[in-house]
């Protein structure tokens, strides 16, 4: 019953979507006829007062009432003035902490629980909720270490999230196998596998103490630098549903107001933020992938200072290779490198032509060299790109999706805070000495040196590499003779994935006859 509950639900959400008048800010004016006939049906279900709202309070009403993963989704488009307008941007920006908070007796017992000790044992002072986000809610507290007390912020899991956020995810894999059924031409873009790696990055997120791991990591990355620093974690008094870290006495990134009073310079936190995201992620391959402005405090010697470390990214030598060079080849408009990067990385299908994707890249470049950020259009630069993809086939490549996410993120969080702010003149430093440390003369000697010693072990290894292959050969030529077989158990599974397909198509159906009629219901009353 899963299946057909998640299509259900499904249902629900593009109904309160319709209720609250979110599908009244689509453009219908290029739509297809199916398009527009299912948006005036939506505009027959919004409430009767809807016009009284602003773009942004109906989304922010209707992503509330869907759940945290919603919100999470408006968290991350509130950061982006540019690509959906700033009166939507400013109504989102409420859901980065001011979800109602559960109650403070719900909380208390989850910490007594998972800690098993009391409020009174854990912390000297426990205060109501002060910040409510979508996964959990902080409290301040003090503790007494060594005879001196200090303050600390308490995090608490919302008691009901993970069954929300599973019900989320069934609803999210319902829709992209409903997407890949009925366009077959989106599998390229791989929305299940997209899924996948929301639903393993979930739930890691659900797990408190994963988090205090990550926050770990990066405190022993960020120890030396002077830009960056990350609170400290009180391990005695954290849980799967509960942390406790130092509190954090410091200006939101989002009180702009309040950092332009405190002599903090903008543009220099702007430019410090991007350059140290791409440090974390070409240096370790390790970074906060959720860098929005309700996670970033500036302290009172203009250092940054993050929070929530649940959702991470990490990324491998060879991305951060190939993210380096697609970077400054952009910075130094070399389109043809910036193409070769991408056909050596296989990003592109070995089928397309080199020169082509080059000239396609000049058009994503070249316009916005020279201009200010001002009158750079980030959404017609998204939907370029995005039309590049599917002009020259290239998939969706989850391995990058993290980094994907968090470079618009932090690019939007630098331009609220510079709205002259040029990323790539704040990123070239950093990838112009990362080039120079990893692909110089130095660091090929040191590649050949690795060289050597990989050839050593091969040597070594050559033996049983050579009796693998002659079994290999030989059940080549004992095929080519008997043929292929199946054995019962394969034959089973692929008259289940058949049986499969055949029911996705049929609740598809369902789907649309269940829409129709809830449309037609609302109508009718």
């Amino acid at each position: 019953m899963s299946a057909p509950l998640a299509y259900l639900r499904l249902v629900k959400a593009g109904f309160v979507l319709a209720r609250e008048g979110v599908f009244s800010l689509l453009p219908r004016d290029d739509a297809p006829l199916a398009v527009r006939f299912g948006l005036w049906c939506a505009d027959r279900i919004a409430q009767k007062n809807i016009d009284n709202k602003s773009k942004g309070d109906r989304l922010n009403a209707a992503l509330n009432r869907l759940g945290p993963s919603y919100i999470k989704l408006g968290q991350f488009l509130a950061t982006r003035p540019d690509i959906v307008g700033p009166d939507i941007s400013e109504g989102l920006g409420k859901l980065r902490d001011d979800v109602p908070p559960f109650p403070d007796a719900t909380a208390r017992q989850i910490i007594s629980s998972n800690l098993n000790r009391t409020i009174d044992v854990l912390y000297s002072t426990f205060s109501a909720p002060v910040a409510a986000a979508s996964i959990a809610q902080v409290h301040r507290a003090t503790i007494v270490d060594a005879d001196t007390e200090k303050a600390v912020a308490v995090k608490v899991l919302r008691p009901d999230v993970r069954v929300r956020f599973q019900k989320d995810l069934e609803s999210f894999y319902a829709a992209a196998r409903l997407v890949q059924t009925l366009d077959p031409s989106t599998r390229r873009l791989r929305p299940v596998a997209v899924v996948d790696t929301l639903a393993r990055s979930v739930t890691m997120e659900m797990d408190l103490r994963i988090e205090a791991a990550a926050l770990s990591e990066m405190a022993e990355i960020a120890k030396d630098d002077p830009l960056f620093v990350v609170p400290s974690i009180d391990w005695d008094r954290t849980g799967r549903d509960v942390l406790t870290i130092d509190w954090i006495d410091g200006l939101k990134m989002a009180d702009l107001d309040g950092l332009e009073k405190a002599g903090h310079d903008k543009s220099a936190l702007a430019k410090n933020l991007i350059q140290i995201f791409l440090r974390h992620a070409l240096n370790h391959g390790f970074f906060h992938a959720d860098m929005h402005q309700g996670n970033m405090f500036v302290d009172a010697q203009s250092r940054i200072v993050a929070i929530d470390f649940g959702i991470m990214g990490r990324i491998g030598p060879k991305e951060r290779k190939f993210l380096a060079e697609i970077l400054y080849g952009f910075i130094k408009r070399d389109y043809l490198r910036i193409a070769e990067v991408h056909f050596e990385a296989g990003y592109v299908p070995a089928t397309q032509s080199v020169a082509d994707f080059a000239q396609a890249l000049r058009a994503v470049g070249e316009p916005i060299h020279g201009q200010s950020a001002q009158d750079i259009s980030m959404a017609k630069l998204l939907g370029l790109l995005f039309e590049i993809t599917e002009l020259f086939d290239m998939e969706t490549r989850t391995e990058l999706l993290m980094l994907q996410k968090t470079m618009v993120v932090v690019e939007g969080v630098s331009r609220s805070l510079d709205s002259n702010f040029d990323m790539w003149s704040a990123a070239e430093p950093v990838l112009r000495d990362w080039l120079t440390d990893n692909l110089g003369p130095g660091a090929k000697l040191e590649q050949a040196a690795s060289s050597l010693s990989s050839i050593g072990r091969l040597l070594n290894e050559l033996p049983q590499l050579a009796d693998r292959a002659a079994h290999a050969s030989q059940a080549l030529d004992d095929m080519s003779l008997a043929g292929l077989r199946l054995d019962d158990a394969s034959l089973a599974r692929l008259a289940h994935y058949q049986a499969r397909e055949n029911r996705t198509s049929r609740i598809a159906l369902v789907v649309m006859a269940l829409s129709a009629a809830a449309v037609a219901l609302a109508y009718v009353f």
